[in-house]
């Protein structure tokens, strides 16, 4: 699949062109940011393991009947996926009660939720990403009702599913955020709500269920090191095997190589 022009840039990834309007190529960055772009480095690897790891989670997903973007994945940093009409909106499950939740609401660190808690964010940068509500969606039409309780079922599906993936694999899934767009279905002529952009440890907190490490982007948001190798645990763990490669932390100076075997 030949890349054509670049259509988006974003933090983490960016869009290419395809000669079939309906696909585009994602390719996923090195760079690494916290606090709404306030805090940046570049984690050499991390791009390749947020790759492989989003193409697992998401094609296990697909198998039990969630629709999302991803087609293939095309070498080590670059996946076809359909192109999407993103809704302006973050979708957040909570299962354990951690980071902005703690501080807004004065909620212990660490608490078990009852139930997950579905919040809602505006994406926006330069508002810092505000918490919304469903009634700031219809206002502003950002989605509709029906749209909106299409994906709060097709949320909650996934959560239980990711549950499930990585209590198999001792790790707790603590929170994520995840976003949706339209796609056109040529079987049914018509736009259907697909799971859009990516899961891996950039976009949800992971924590191993014996010691509570984290293994995911709070490793770089608290200056905890070792951000790769807790990405790099998290793909053994899955079994994910591509192939070798040497990944440095630039941030924190430290160079592994680690071996991955093709699958």
């Amino acid at each position: 699949m030949n890349k054509g022009s670049k259509l988006y840039e974003g933090k983490a990834k960016i869009l290419y062109e395809t000669k079939d309007k309906n696909l585009v190529i994602q390719h996923f960055k090195d760079d690494a940011t916290a606090f709404n772009n306030l805090k940046k480095a570049k984690v050499e690897g991390k791009g390749v393991l947020n790759n492989r790891i989003s193409e697992y989670i998401l094609t296990n997903l697909a198998q039990c009947g969630i629709k999302t973007h991803f087609v293939k994945r095309l070498n080590m940093r670059e996946q076809l996926i359909k192109k999407a009409e993103i809704f302006p909106i973050e979708f957040i499950v909570r299962n354990i009660a951690t980071g902005s939740l703690t501080k807004r609401l004065d909620i212990s660190e660490g608490t078990v939720l009852e139930r997950p808690l579905l919040e809602y964010c505006y994406k926006k940068d330069q508002l810092q990403d505000p918490l919304i509500s469903k009634e700031h969606i219809y206002s502003f039409g950002w989605a509709t009702e029906t749209e909106i309780n299409q994906i709060d079922k097709m949320t909650l599906r996934i959560n239980d599913l990711l549950l499930g993936i990585f209590r198999g694999i001792g790790i707790k899934l603590v929170d994520f955020k995840i976003e949706y767009g339209k796609t056109w279905n040529k079987d049914t002529d018509e736009k259907e709500i697909v799971l859009a952009d990516e899961i891996s440890p950039d976009t949800c907190r992971l924590w191993d269920v014996k010691t509570e490490k984290k293994l995911d982007k709070d490793r770089f948001r608290k200056d905890l090191g070792n951000v790769i190798q807790g990405y790099q645990e998290v793909a053994r763990r899955l079994g994910i095997m591509p192939e070798e490669t040497n990944i440095s932390e630039v941030n924190f100076g430290k160079t592994t190589s680690i071996k991955f075997k093709k699958k």
